[in-house]
């Protein structure tokens, strides 16, 4: 029977690039000399430093780009609220998102439930698999996922006929 994966995964090797290149260019712009301006990456969630909420988010946008430029899709980002850390410097989290969680699942459930066509979706640890007799009727969810589906970057991988 043919199925697919609907995942939600960043490619953190180029997300690891993207937020060197980032640290890079902030240790050398003229405007951050003598500040605390820092970008970190631990595990899967990136730390930002700075002096005021103004240079975090000229960080953040910094980041954003090298980002952008690696073909990192910037929707995988969830950006914390800027939190206090001795003295008058700021910290803020930005968590990238991996796998897609359990009220997103429901929601792609529920869209191929609704569609009529004959498919199953079966929520597997932090992926939405989808299984069904024709790969057409695959195919078709894969666009309606797409087009209905826009706040997540969802890809689709495991494919079998």
């Amino acid at each position: 029977m043919p199925s697919f994966d609907t995942v939600c995964e960043a490619n953190f090797v180029e997300v690891r690039n993207a937020v060197d290149n980032a640290a890079k260019e902030i240790g050398t712009r003229f405007d951050f000399k003598g500040t605390s301006a820092a970008v970190e990456l631990n595990d899967k969630e990136i730390t930002l430093f700075g002096d005021a909420e103004f240079q975090l988010q000229q960080v953040e946008d910094i980041l954003r780009g090298k980002l952008a430029r690696r073909n990192v899709d910037v929707r995988f980002l969830d950006v914390q609220k800027p939190q206090k850390i001795g003295g008058d410097k700021l910290k803020q989290l930005v968590l990238v998102r991996n796998g897609i969680d359990t009220e997103q699942a429901k929601k792609i459930q529920r869209l191929i439930k609704d569609s009529k066509m004959k498919l199953q979706a079966a929520i597997q640890d932090g992926k939405v698999r989808i299984s069904g007799a024709k790969r057409d009727d695959l195919q078709a969810a894969m666009a309606l996922i797409r087009k209905e589906i826009a706040d997540l970057p969802l890809s689709f991988d495991n494919f079998r006929d």
